[in-house]
């Protein structure tokens, strides 16, 4: 009886073993970096760090666009408040006179020539680029 016991025994020890040498073998394989899941999941995470970084930088700059925009935005309310200053200010001045009616004395000796509507000076709107801040100038010019 204690024979068969023993060998019992030793045939369980031996499966035992066996079962392990197996385990250690797959084990080893699966975390091999070259082929195995352990490349798999090194790949994988040297990816994710290259997009955590990719998404910091886009984050950055996305708030540095958002802070950009806000600062135009105000800009071109404040540019539109004195365009329609420039307006309210233009529906204040005096009407022309048609080009049929007389504007009253006209001094030179051209005055017997007929009436030469381009040679009217107009008011238009120039842009200057200067220190200043306002970028709209209105001028006097002849056309």
């Amino acid at each position: 009886m204690t024979v068969i016991s023993d060998i019992l025994l030793a045939s369980g020890a031996f499966a035992a073993a066996l079962y392990c040498y197996v385990l250690s073998r797959r084990l080893t394989r699966f975390t091999k970096l070259e082929s195995g899941m352990g490349g798999a999941i090194a790949v994988l995470s040297a990816q994710v760090d290259d997009l955590t970084r990719a998404l910091s930088r886009a984050q950055g700059t996305a708030a540095a666009s958002s802070e950009n925009l806000t600062s135009l935005t105000n800009r071109a309310e404040e540019v539109a408040g004195r365009i329609e200053l420039l307006l309210a200010s233009l529906h204040d001045l005096p009407q022309a006179p048609a080009a049929g009616q007389a504007s009253g004395p006209v001094s030179g000796p051209a005055s017997d020539a007929p009436h030469d509507p381009g040679a009217e000076r107009k008011l238009r709107f120039t842009r200057h680029r200067s220190r200043r801040t306002d970028p709209l100038v209105l001028t006097e010019a002849a056309e």
